[in-house]
């Protein structure tokens, strides 16, 4: 029977468990998809009678990530669960990553009966200390007449605010028993599944002031990050930009804006040594006067070290946490949600006098263009594009020809970050590239790629991951195939820790024994689990298979044999001999 057909909400209390009520609460909230292996049992066997299907993951980490690239490309709160114990503990650095990316999740974690709390039960683990430094909220429900009350809770905190994980501890038994509800007492109908729950606006006398600095700098910037994508404030973005200001993004924000327009400086940060794309550009944003940061945690990377910025600017600071506005740079505050605030801001320049920011667009979009051109000129004269074996810019070059503006990449972390950040092309402001920069773990990529193609089964979703880290996840091929979720997944198999063996080197001159691999055919697994899997070896091949996998109904594992030398242009390594080598 089709799930979707059933009652969404219970139409009686009688013999309604505690997971029923879960279920139509969570239901109640809009959510269709819970990441979840087989506990906790009763919700599972209860969530088709709410319109909600399992997308079974093998491995708790894993669905985590599953949870919050979901969460990226849906706009709504994702719900994860877990069992007690080992299990949960498996859930911690999925969390991790959505607290300090500001990503709503709410997981469910089956907790052992409360009968048996604090008597050594089977798998019973403090949770509240667990989940204490990866949570924003972390809540046992102790009666199951109030699971209503906790699940708006959970959905209020995590889609309130700074957006970040929830963790509701829910015991075994509650889930069994059947709650004492009086069928006649006022029931919730509140819906808080989708982000930002809660619209705030900054202070206008600020707005205001911040319009008078952009409209009378001579070299203003717009630095967009990642709570660009989570206010979904990307049209503000564009039409800010409109006015002729220039916009970069950091790697979250990447796709905030078209990076197509003449006004686009495309991805700045850590990597903009000869090869980035940006790295003609660097004196836009170290010699601007007056620098706009949106939804911009100004992080090492982005910053470059805390390098890259300009130190005697004037910094306006928008963000949703007043606690990350002048972190690392004293700023004017803006307190508020990205979209209600920058459309505001956009407002309050056009009463300004724009004529000194009209007059210099011109130039402004000359300088732009001649900083792209002169990257082109140096990949021509760096980089052999049709060397064996590969180079990831071979790779990112041809990926980039066939993506669509609907086209949604995920990476893992470390080099697939970089490489997609930097060589890929956001061809419409909204565009989703989906990395791992809060705390940048590896193993990230295929998860991600199946949250993403969980939320949009339509669009083409391809994720690029190293060999190191698609071994983190080898397993989730099968979860790929068993929910029928077809994405690609491009392996950089340089049979090396590419970031950590680099860095050793540039840092060392030398390297640890574990960045080098035995060789390992990422193509021949993906097969025996009943995917499909290429290897490619030569660049010419690379192409032609791309595009056979884009149409493929299956998942669909490219494992393509790379340069261990080949690195992205990262700052740090410019001039360095040792990876020479």
């Amino acid at each position: 029977m089709n799930v979707m057909s059933k009652p969404a909400t219970p139409t009686t209390t009688d013999n309604m468990t505690g997971a029923h009520v879960l279920a139509a609460a969570l239901s109640r909230h809009g959510v269709k998809e819970i990441f979840g292996q087989s506990i906790p049992s009763a919700l599972f066997l209860a969530a088709p009678d709410y319109g909600i299907r399992q997308i079974g993951y093998r491995t708790e980490n894993a669905g985590a990530a599953m949870a919050d690239a979901f969460a990226r490309v849906s706009g709504k709160v994702s719900v994860v669960t877990a069992q007690n114990g080992p299990a949960a503990t498996l859930l911690v650095p999925g969390l991790a990553e959505a607290l300090k990316a500001s990503i709503p999740i709410v997981a469910i974690v089956q907790d052992v009966s409360r009968r048996f709390t604090d008597k050594n039960a089977f798998q019973e683990l403090d949770h509240f200390a667990l989940f204490g430094g990866v949570a924003k909220w972390v809540r046992r429900v102790a009666d199951p007449a109030r699971i209503d009350d906790y699940v708006d809770m959970a959905f209020a905190v995590a889609a309130t605010g700074r957006p970040g994980p929830v963790v509701l501890l829910v015991p075994l038994d509650v889930l069994d028993e059947r709650p004492d509800i009086d069928p006649e007492a006022p029931r919730r109908d509140a819906r808080l599944g989708t982000f930002p729950l809660d619209r705030t606006v900054a202070d206008p006398t600020r707005i205001a002031e911040a319009a008078r600095l952009i409209a009378k700098a001579k070299r203003p910037l717009v630095i967009a990050g990642g709570g660009v994508h989570s206010s979904q404030a990307a049209a503000e973005v564009e039409a800010l930009q409109s006015l002729g200001l220039p916009v970069a993004t950091t790697v979250m924000g990447k796709g905030a804006v078209d990076e197509t327009n003449p006004l686009s400086l495309g991805v700045v940060g850590y990597f903009m040594a000869p090869r980035g794309r940006s790295s003609h550009l660097r004196e836009l944003v170290t010699e601007a006067d007056v620098v706009l940061l949106i939804g911009n945690r100004t992080n090492q990377n982005g910053t470059d070290s805390w390098s890259l910025y300009p130190k005697d600017a004037t910094f306006i600071h928008l963000d949703i946490d007043g606690g990350e506005i002048g972190r690392n740079y004293e700023a004017m505050r803006l307190a508020g949600d990205a979209k209600l605030t920058v459309a505001a801001l956009t407002q309050a320049l056009r009463g300004e006098d724009l004529s000194a920011i009209t007059d210099r667009r011109k130039a402004l979009e000359d300088k732009i263009a001649a900083g792209r051109a002169a990257h082109q000129n140096d990949m021509k004269k760096l980089v052999d594009l049709d060397a064996s074996p590969v180079r990831p810019e071979r790779l990112m070059a041809d990926l980039d020809s066939v993506l669509t503006p609907d086209s949604i990449v995920v990476a893992d972390a470390s080099y697939s970050s970089i490489w997609v950040a930097n060589f890929l092309t956001a061809r419409r402001a909204g565009q989703r590239f989906i990395t791992p920069r809060g705390i940048a773990g590896l193993g990230w990529g295929l998860p991600y790629a199946l949250g993403a193609k969980t939320a949009r089964p339509d669009a083409p979703v391809v994720c690029l991951t190293g060999d190191g880290g698609f071994g983190h996840v080898w397993s989730e091929m099968e979860t790929a195939r068993r929910m029928k979720l077809p994405v690609v997944v491009i392996v950089l198999n340089n049979q090396i820790l590419g970031y950590q063996k680099h860095a050793e080197l540039s840092l060392f001159g030398n390297f640890t024994d574990v960045c080098d691999f035995e060789a390992v055919d990422h193509a021949a697994i993906a097969r025996a689990v009943g995917c499909r899997g290429v290897r490619v070896e030569k660049p010419e091949e690379f192409l032609g298979v791309l595009v056979e996998a884009l149409a493929a109904d299956t998942l669909t594992v490219i494992d393509v044999v790379t340069d261990e030398r080949a690195h992205p242009p990262i700052t740090s390594f410019q001039g360095k001999e040792a990876l020479d080598y």
